[in-house]
């Protein structure tokens, strides 16, 4: 063997991810090849907020959840968070995140629930005029 044989890189197919990169799971492995979440009957846009339903099904019915599906639920449980939110705390794509959120939430794990749109918020003026009420006592 040469040292131009030896120095040569390896063919771009063989490996594009090193070593610690881990096991690599496709994200449609994870939603079934789905790309739309189940429930098209919700918006589930990048700042929808996502709770545990009240009611939440027993830990039988979790159990057989996978494991991206309990991994939100996990981060549900502590506090209300965006879609945004769980898509970078559990590492995974928003589309992803979307599917299976839609799969916990036809299954009464969560509820989903939209911001207030601006169109409803207060009007900067009363806001102003309320903070300088307030200073002024």
């Amino acid at each position: 063997m040469t040292d131009d044989q030896a120095a040569a890189p390896k063919p771009a197919g063989d490996r594009w991810y090193d070593a610690d990169a881990g096991p690599l799971v496709r994200p449609y492995a994870m939603t079934g090849g789905r790309t739309e979440p189940a429930v098209g009957s919700i918006r589930l846009d990048l700042i929808a907020l996502v709770s545990m339903a009240a009611d939440t099904p027993g830990a039988a019915e979790e159990s057989l959840l996978g494991p991206e599906h309990r991994s939100l639920l996990a981060l549900c449980r502590t506090e209300t968070q965006s879609v945004a939110e769980l898509s970078a705390d559990a590492d995974l794509p928003v589309g992803v995140v979307r599917v299976l959120i839609g799969d916990l939430l036809e299954a009464g794990h969560i509820t989903v629930r939209r911001p207030v749109p601006p169109a409803l918020l207060p009007d900067e003026k009363i806001l102003r005029e309320v903070i300088d009420g307030l200073r002024a006592l």
